[in-house]
């Protein structure tokens, strides 16, 4: 199960993120997956609420978005989402399209606690 070494690289940018921004912990993960990214949403948060148990993160929230497939075909320059796994363009029919978005799943935000106070 991938989504495994996904979340852990996850929680690991989250940590870098908080210590760049000297926070002392995060409340809120935002992310988004494509639904072409390989990504199994329940998965991926059930591994999330798993590890994020020990370290920073452990009283974080995960925000997932699911980003639907939007492609673009060059036949008749439609942008177009579609609901269905085809990159086929809905318009024309034409195959001679190229994936816009839905592939990819990236950080989109933090939401960090109180920063690091130094005492004297």
């Amino acid at each position: 199960m991938h989504e495994y070494s996904i979340v852990l690289a996850l929680i690991e940018q989250c940590e870098q993120h908080a210590i760049q921004h000297q926070a002392n912990s995060i409340k809120r993960v935002s992310i988004k997956v494509g639904v072409l990214s390989g990504v199994e949403p329940e998965l991926l948060k059930t591994a999330f609420d798993t590890f994020k148990e020990e370290g920073i993160c452990k009283n974080a929230e995960l925000e997932m978005h699911i980003q639907p497939l939007v492609i673009h075909c060059q036949a008749c320059d439609n942008h177009q989402e579609v609901t269905q796994y085809n990159i086929s363009c809905p318009k024309c029919q034409s195959t001679q399209t190229r994936v816009l978005d839905g592939e990819d799943m990236y950080l989109m935000q933090l939401e960090v606690g109180p920063r690091i106070t130094q005492t004297s």
